[in-house]
């Protein structure tokens, strides 16, 4: 696929009034979550302030087995995104649409029923669990509000066990017991245990070390390639969506700036703020990555001379 050219959206929702080219029904047949248009503001601060928005007309797309990359730096939007696809955010303008179906005014009623197809892995993998809850009581728990028998859940809890290579009596340990990478590890399993279609991974291993990092998406990549499910990876670190994403959006003070396919982002960045992320990614070899932001120092003053 040909990646977009600086600061183009790609259209993404099929208008429901029946509009649209026809480039745009065939890309809105294949996705499965659409986002077009996306407005998200909160109150500012102070009863007079006005409100802030946070993201400006936020259009992505993703497919069935794809995992669209999100990068941005701490303040630009990109977990805002994710909490609006999850409901947690307010919608301000436009539209969120999985398979088919509008989403971004859902019911309370629909979101629970939703969530059997979108499930998020957040960023601290500790605070994301109860650290009171026996680990098998965790993988348990959505489980049983989907309706399922306590026998069968204790099955597909060894599975999901399995699934994310920790040994089974992990069921009767806390979350305190493990490592980082470990707990991260049971919070995967947890997403995964009805079975999504679609996961929200913001910042998943930035809490991480290097080593745990790599296992981590690695982990991530197979349980992909075995179940078929799309994730929205969200991250500051250009380095680490580059590993793990078919392709790649980067947004900037709440707007997308540049998109395409992950290779041709990081290999051909069009935009200047993608410059900047690819050249302050962090590099195992201190003298390289010197180089690095020396080299971005020497763009940055070149271009403004």
């Amino acid at each position: 696929m040909t990646g977009t050219s600086q600061g183009e959206q790609l259209p993404t929702v099929f208008p429901p009034d029946g509009t649209g080219t026809a480039e745009e029904r065939v890309r809105a047949r294949d996705a499965l979550l659409d986002v077009r248009d996306l407005r998200v503001s909160f109150p500012g601060r102070g009863w007079r302030a006005p409100r802030v928005e946070v993201l400006d007309g936020v259009s992505l797309r993703i497919r069935p087995g794809e995992t669209l990359g999100l990068v941005g730096e701490s303040g630009s939007g990109k977990s805002t995104i994710g909490r609006a696809i999850l409901g947690l955010a307010p919608v301000a303008g436009g539209t969120i649409t999985f398979d088919g179906e509008r989403v971004d005014n859902a019911s309370r009623r629909r979101r629970r029923a939703l969530s059997r197809d979108v499930q998020v892995v957040f960023q601290d993998p500790y605070t994301s669990l109860n650290p009171s809850l026996l680990i098998g009581d965790t993988l348990a728990e959505p489980l049983l509000a989907q309706g399922v028998s306590a026998r069968e859940a204790r099955g597909t809890v060894a599975d999901l066990l399995d699934r994310v290579a920790l040994p089974r009596d992990t069921v009767h340990r806390l979350p305190r017991e493990f490592s980082g990478g470990q707990r991260q590890r049971v919070a995967i399993a947890r997403a995964l245990a009805v079975s999504p279609r679609l996961i929200v991974c913001d910042e998943p291993v930035s809490a991480l070390d290097l080593t745990t990092q790599r296992t981590v998406m690695d982990l991530l990549t197979d349980i992909q390639e075995r179940t078929g499910v799309a994730y929205l990876f969200v991250s500051h670190d250009l380095s680490v969506v580059r590993a793990v994403s078919h392709r790649v959006a980067v947004i900037h003070r709440g707007a997308i700036v540049e998109s395409g396919e992950a290779d041709m982002i990081t290999r051909r960045p069009g935009h200047p703020y993608t410059r900047r992320l690819l050249l302050s990614a962090p590099v195992a070899d201190p003298d390289r990555q010197r180089e690095r932001r020396a080299e971005y120092e020497r763009r940055f003053h070149a271009g403004a001379s």
